[in-house]
């Protein structure tokens, strides 16, 4: 297989996007050209909201291609179009053969939540000093704990331990939070998704990590608990305002994630009937808000 690789203006990333699946690419990846340089862009946006923008001011653009004759002829087929102006081809390159495996595992470290709390892969020795860790492989869920909001989510649920106390995890995603807040002595826990993956993969993450929850759709949820958490996103976080409130008991305590900086007003307001949401923590442009229930 070989990689055509581009160079594309803001204003030319989707139609040349669109040009490349087209001429039959088999991927197309889309990046910061200026990535780790100080003209270095972050572009957050939400599903059902449009983006802040189109792209980077430049855009690396890597086409895969079978074959190196099919990488050419779609270059020299882009380089004719209006689209194409101020765009350049940077060249095509031969993929060189390796073990997937293997690389996609070196791409996932042991990730510190605290100096003693981490998030190991199970091809990976736990780091010295960890006294408490989560084993967890990448899957088809969200969450492995290299997300700021994952990160800041774990980190409140070590510093407050929810020992002996009913959690709920909503949006569970991978089942990182339940299986965190397990390990910090809650109990019981009820983890639940809309997705059926999951909810499978929130049940086998649980085994392996030899914690035990109760899993499954969201209509298995039942009561109030002592400390709800979901890490989902801004806007579905708006909508579930009265329910997730609903499930905080008088004195437990409500944790939201998924929630960019400048999204604090808009929470705080889709939950005042309720609590009082405050910021207690922030990374790389993303909020962590927290309410104890009156």
């Amino acid at each position: 297989m070989v990689e055509l690789v581009l160079l594309v203006p803001e204003a030319g990333v989707e139609p040349v996007g669109d040009a490349l699946v087209a001429l039959d690419a088999l991927s197309v990846s889309v990046e910061d050209a200026d990535a780790l340089t100080p003209a270095e862009q972050a572009l957050f946006g939400e599903p059902g909201m449009p983006p802040p923008k189109e792209g980077w001011n430049r855009s690396r653009i890597v086409a895969l291609f079978q074959h190196e004759e099919a990488a050419r002829e779609a270059a020299s087929l882009l380089t004719l179009q209006d689209f194409f102006d101020g765009a350049q081809v940077i060249g095509v390159r031969v993929v060189v053969e390796q073990d997937w495996v293997r690389l996609t595992q070196s791409q996932f470290d042991p990730v510190e939540i605290t100096p003693t709390f981490w998030i190991v892969p199970s091809w990976h020795e736990p780091p010295a000093q960890a006294r408490e860790l989560i084993r967890l492989d990448p899957g088809l869920a969200f969450g492995t704990g290299t997300h700021p909001t994952t990160r800041m989510c774990l980190r409140w649920i070590a510093g407050h331990a929810p020992r002996g106390q009913r959690v709920l995890d909503y949006g569970c995603g991978s089942g990182i939070l339940a299986i965190g807040a397990a390990k910090f002595g809650a109990e019981p826990i009820v983890a639940v998704d809309i997705d059926p993956a999951a909810v499978e993969s929130t049940r086998l993450n649980a085994e392996a990590n030899g914690v035990g929850l109760m899993t499954g759709l969201p209509d298995v949820v039942d009561g109030s608990f002592d400390v709800v958490l979901a890490n989902i996103l801004a806007t579905p976080l708006k909508v579930l305002a009265p329910l997730l409130c609903d499930r905080v008991k008088p004195g437990g305590r409500l944790v939201l994630a998924g929630i960019l900086a400048r999204q604090e007003d808009e929470l705080r307001d889709a939950y005042a009937p309720w609590v009082d949401l405050c910021v207690s923590d922030e990374e790389d442009g993303w909020i962590l808000m927290t309410a104890t229930r009156a």
